[in-house]
């Protein structure tokens, strides 16, 4: 465990020396003057050593500018990040076979390999100030994962947190000013002792002795199965100024230390990655579900968290100086980027569906503090999701992708008409002068000492930035139809990831015909797609181009409308029934999406149609869809996925002899259960990284999974009862078809022996059963040898078992 930084123990913080090691060999330094390092504030004081910053580690310089040792051709490229001027990205690229950080010119070819290291790169972040890559990767493949930083010339590549074992962190906004980078650490809160399980009733569904990890037992207080929420409030339906879901506030005294036992905690740290500041600690969540630092006000004074278990994520704006929290706000699931603050910070944007079916813009004036004065909606769209919101660094405007059954619409926003300050000019109209953050740089690109004490520098004065308007001279918020907007036509129908770039937006797309590719709109309304990104011709190997699939509307056999995609497999004749397999997404909120996938691409191959349907819990419907399979609403959804096959079969696509079903996470959860609940229905299955007994999930996932969890599928000792009847290993003797299972080795969100006891349970009752194991893999499958091995596994199974 790393050494303590001084603002939490009080004990000297050391940096390495910007000479010392490979780090920074070779060139001269360019690390700024250490500032004074600030004293812990008061909320602080007392917590445990479990919450030490991490350390910094240093790491090889990238050798510059090269090539892949192996490039493929149908590579995708997704989740850019640009720096100051908009002229060069870094980006997550696959063309070397698995997930690498790249950099490359907007307009130009000449991209090049930043990190050619084995660990699949996750997440991408530039600095302000141009100085620092930020970026994400899994070890071994797995789930832990480690935030480091490079330089865009591949120098100083370090690792910034994660690196203690056990440990996993992740990836938030950075300071204005590039001084530095928000940064989320898991660890537990101590070691487990000898007695790390305890007697809880009655033996559980599959579990080898009946006892629970002795971690769950502290968690009984705050985690309950959610029940239907009320998605709508009396009167004018706006949220109220504030709605506080849990009363105690992040980082208060008393309210959030971690206890003694073992758990997890999260940790949201503020990171010189010069390594020369000590870390300043945010926020310190016991227990949590998630905790990610979402933006930071341009002085630094404001902080805009993520936290919250899933289907009731919270926003909570946090003041710095005192770690007192202003504002919580429920808002939606899904990208975790949920909103910001304007330039002067007297307006907060989220994207939230607090007290409505769908997810909608919000804006709150805010006062000097931090508090609402009220809210307001400034875009809404009937029966559609605000999916992903990026406000605009000067101000001046916002993205918004609207996910309307599936396929996304692009419209920006004029933000500087919908109250709080545009660009240039102050909420009063009058000019705004350049105002940097906490520490910004002079001319010479030297960095000023940074202001202290507070845990982050004060406001700067009324010479840089005008203080924030009262109520008085704020113009009125404007409603959402007056709000000035324009939408941009798309080329393909998936936005995934919407990144400012300098005045203009860059976009990842990805469509049925198409690899995940960057877009950027130089003039503000065209995509232009850059020219490093997979052609249309380049989507699969040539030979056969990619289907674009066709909607389907099922309705379940209680009346609830449902959705879904079919591809139909190229060379049958039309009305004539063809071998199919039911597809089955994760999450369970995640949604099927029309966007290229090669497994279906390989199946359709075989001759084998594939219907990939949203059964109830899926997002992209309303919370009312999403809230629908909760409790023993979970065995409906079990049977959406016969009902979906039953519409395949009659409206004339699917041959009702030859049905299987197919899934992966949480989709392999429901492959095994359509399997034992429907027997008769499906000729085989594959289930991909599926849970197959609820108990032993709980027991094996990572804490912060299990924490999220319970919320959604049940406690597993107060909501026992329920968990077993709903675990497929419980009706493992109604088992019929055969079955492949896959798993990565490495995964730790649902462990390898869900998918190992249920294959050895199938053996031993006579059913043909296969495990396929993937090597240096986790929950996902991101090294292209393993995906193509997976994908033609799975297609080579359903062509053997649905051939006659």
């Amino acid at each position: 465990m790393a050494a303590d930084a001084r603002n939490l123990t009080g004990e000297p913080f050391v940096a390495p020396s910007p000479d010392a090691g490979p780090v920074g060999a070779g060139r001269p330094s360019t690390a700024r003057p250490r500032p004074a390092v600030p004293p812990p504030p008061a909320a602080l004081a007392g917590r445990t050593a479990a919450f030490a910053a991490p350390a910094r580690v240093p790491l090889p310089d990238a050798s510059g500018p090269r090539e892949a040792t192996t490039r493929l051709i149908a590579h995708g490229c997704w989740y850019p990040s640009a720096d100051p001027s908009g002229t060069r990205v870094a980006f997550i690229c696959d063309r070397g076979g698995v997930p690498q950080l790249w950099t490359g010119p907007v307009d130009g070819e000449a991209v090049h390999l930043l990190d050619d290291g084995p660990d699949p790169v996750t997440e991408v972040s530039w600095s302000p100030d141009g100085r620092w890559i930020a970026y994400t990767t899994a070890p071994g493949g797995g789930e832990h994962t480690r935030v480091l930083c490079v330089r865009p010339d591949g120098g100083d590549r370090h690792i910034l947190a994660g690196a203690e074992p056990g440990s996993s962190a992740h990836l938030g906004r950075w300071a204005y000013d590039g001084s530095a980078v928000a940064v989320t650490v898991a660890v537990p809160t101590a070691a487990p002792g000898p007695d790390a399980t305890a007697e809880a009733g009655a033996p559980g569904p599959g579990a080898a002795d009946g006892r629970l990890p002795g971690h769950w037992q502290d968690r009984a207080g705050d985690t309950k199965l959610l029940g239907p929420a009320p998605h709508t409030a009396p009167g004018p339906g706006l949220p109220s100024p504030v709605l506080t879901v849990r009363t105690t506030a992040i980082g208060a005294p008393g309210g959030t230390a971690p206890a003694a036992g073992f758990g997890d905690g999260l940790s949201a740290y503020l990171i010189d990655p010069d390594g020369v500041a000590a870390p300043v600690l945010l926020a310190v969540e016991k227990d949590a579900a998630t905790l990610r630092v979402c933006d930071l006000s341009r002085d630094g004074a404001l902080a805009l968290l993520r936290r919250g278990p899933r289907g009731r994520r919270e926003a909570v704006v946090l003041r710095t100086a005192d770690l007192e929290t202003t504002c919580v706000m429920p808002v939606a699931d899904g990208d975790p980027w949920i909103g910001g603050f304007s330039p002067r910070a007297d307006t907060l944007w989220l994207r939230s569906n607090a007290h409505r079916e769908f997810a909608v813009l919000l804006a709150a004036g805010l006062d000097t503090e931090g508090r609402p004065r009220g809210w307001s909606v400034a875009a809404s769209r009937d029966n559609s999701d605000l999916e992903l919101l990026r406000c605009a660094r000067d101000g001046g405007c916002a993205v918004l992708a609207w996910n309307v059954r599936g396929v996304s619409e692009l419209e920006v926003l004029d933000t500087s008409a919908a109250g709080g300050s545009g660009p240039g000019r102050s909420a009063a109209g009058g000019s705004v002068p350049d105002a940097g953050a906490v520490g910004r740089r002079g001319r010479n690109g030297d960095a000023a000492a940074r202001p202290g004490p507070d845990t982050v520098p004060p406001r700067p004065g009324p010479d840089t930035v005008p203080p924030r308007p009262g109520p008085d001279t704020v113009p009125p918020r404007p409603g959402p139809d007056t709000v000035p907007s324009r939408s941009v036509s798309l080329p393909h129908e998936v936005v995934t990831r919407v990144t400012a770039a300098g005045p203009r937006p860059l976009l990842a797309l990805s469509g049925s015909r198409r690899r995940p590719g960057i877009w950027w709109l130089p003039d503000g309304a065209t995509p232009v797609r850059t020219p490093w990104s997979s052609r249309d011709e380049d989507a699969v190997p040539p030979g056969r181009p990619p289907v674009r699939p066709d909607p389907l509307r099922p309705v379940a056999r209680d009346g609830l409308p449902l959705h879904g995609w079919y591809y139909r497999a190229p060379g049958r004749a039309p009305g004539e029934p063809a071998p199919c397999v039911i597809h089955l997404h994760g999450g369970p909120e995640d949604q099927e999406r029309p966007v290229l996938d090669p497994l279906y691409h390989e199946i359709l191959g075989r001759g084998v149609d594939v219907f990939a349907p949203d059964v109830r819990g899926s997002s992209g419907y309303g919370r009312s869809f999403v809230d629908a399979d909760l409790g023993r609403g979970r065995f409906a959804a079990i049977d959406d996925v016969a009902d979906c096959a039953a519409h395949a079969v009659l409206a004339g696509l699917a041959d009702p002899a030859r049905l299987a079903v197919m899934g992966r996470s949480y989709g392999g959860y429901l492959t095994y259960a359509s399997l034992v609940w429907h027997p008769d229905l499906f000729r085989t299955g594959i289930a991909v990284c599926g849970m197959s007994d609820l108990a032993t999930f709980f027991e094996g996932t990572e804490p912060w999974i299990a924490q999220s969890a319970a919320h959604k599928y049940g406690h597993p000792e107060r909501d026992r009862e329920l968990l077993r009847a709903l675990s497929p290993m419980s009706r493992i003797d109604a088992l019929r078809a055969p079955v492949l299972a896959v798993h990565g080795e490495h995964d730790t969100n649902v462990p390898p022996g869900e998918s190992e006891q249920f294959v050895r349970a199938a053996r031993e009752r006579g059913v043909t059963a296969e495990l396929l194991t993937l090597p240096d893999e986790g929950h996902e499958f991101l090294r292209a040898d393993n995906r193509r091995l997976f994908r033609r596994a799975a297609a080579d199974w359903l062509q053997r078992q649905l051939s006659t």
